[in-house]
């Protein structure tokens, strides 16, 4: 499908949010996913995934995560002045203060004539996390989380007892669950205890690990890995076109 790509600037309850819509050019009405970036923001990777979901039929959204601590428009680079950065205001942002954000996506997308009004979450990294985390809300049908870092800790800020890990329970939207083997940020025990607690919570999940680093996903840099990500998209895609149709 040939897509098109406009700007929103959602208000959440914690400020304006800058949101990036990519979505088919056809008119009609297509199901949304909720697209969490890295810690960078909207790069030009996070863009060309945004691209490649919007043109088999979705509508796209990717908010700026940080969009509290940063200026509008703020994107990192990959380098370790913008990890350095990006790793500050994720330990800065309350998990509370992404679900709100959540909140206010899903409500515009429920209010757009060419959404369905169903919606999917999608994410990368520490936006992996944040399509596990989404999935805490109702409204989340289905959420294709890549190498989510953070969920295994349990120790971004949050109120007591409200960490991701020990709201697995809560989740009703089925998950698709995808890790690098060679990922140090999750290693094998942190899959391990993630794994064990969606079988013990009794979600509807799917597991997949491949021999591949983090970020494998993005198409910059040397731990790209190009046939695997086509084969994981493939996979994202028919997840969101058997649960959003």
């Amino acid at each position: 499908m040939i897509i098109q790509k406009q700007t929103h600037d959602i208000e959440t309850s914690t400020g304006t949010m800058r949101t990036y819509v990519y979505r088919p050019q056809a008119e009609g009405k297509f199901p949304c996913i909720i697209f969490y970036s890295e810690i960078f923001q909207q790069t030009s990777p996070i863009a060309r995934t945004a691209a490649i979901m919007a043109g088999h039929g979705f509508v796209v959204l990717v908010p700026e995560v940080f969009h509290e601590l940063n200026p509008i428009g703020t994107v990192l680079g990959y380098d370790d002045a913008g990890k350095d950065k990006g790793n500050q205001d994720k330990w800065a942002k309350p998990l509370e203060h992404h679900d709100s954000d959540t909140e206010a996506m899903v409500a515009f997308a429920k209010n757009q004539t060419y959404c369905t009004g169903k919606v999917g979450a999608m994410g990368v990294c520490i936006g992996g996390h944040l399509a596990y985390r989404a999935a805490l809300n109702n409204n989340i049908l289905a959420a294709s989380c890549l190498y989510a870092t953070d969920i295994h800790s349990g120790d971004l800020p949050s109120e007591e007892g409200n960490d991701t890990l020990s709201r697995t329970k809560d989740i009703n939207a089925e998950l698709q669950m995808i890790w690098g083997k060679q990922d140090p940020h999750v290693p094998n025990e942190g899959r391990a205890k993630i794994h064990l607690n969606l079988i013990e919570s009794g979600n509807h999940f799917s597991w997949h690990e491949f021999n591949a680093q983090h970020a494998f996903m993005r198409d910059e840099g040397e731990r790209y890995d190009p046939q695997l990500a086509l084969r994981v998209y493939g996979m994202a895609v028919e997840l969101f076109s058997r649960t959003l149709s």
